[in-house]
């Protein structure tokens, strides 16, 4: 079966909140570890700028503003609320 991403080039999405980025940073021992620097954008919302594959099948992402490489599991949908940046935590 070939490779399926869920969020093509050009979908918005949105981070992951911050405390699953760093539950993440703490667990994932394999390929493209989170960065610190990642952190600042956990909540907001972003644009995918490409798509690739980790061999195996893990989807990974660039992101338009968000630096570093997006694991799809750190991604979501964007559901449209909000100003397209700025943390939504708590909610």
């Amino acid at each position: 079966m070939p490779y399926q991403e869920k969020y093509k080039a050009g979908t918005e999405v949105q981070i992951a909140s911050r405390e699953n980025l760093e539950a993440f940073r703490r667990d994932w021992t394999f390929h493209h570890p989170l960065e610190a620097g990642q952190l600042a954008f956990a909540g907001t919302t972003d644009t995918v700028k490409s798509v690739g594959f980790y061999h195996g099948g893990d989807v990974i992402y660039t992101l338009e503003r968000a630096s570093g490489v997006w694991h799809e599991q750190l991604l979501s949908p964007h559901d449209g609320v909000g100003d397209g940046g700025i943390s939504r935590e708590g909610e």
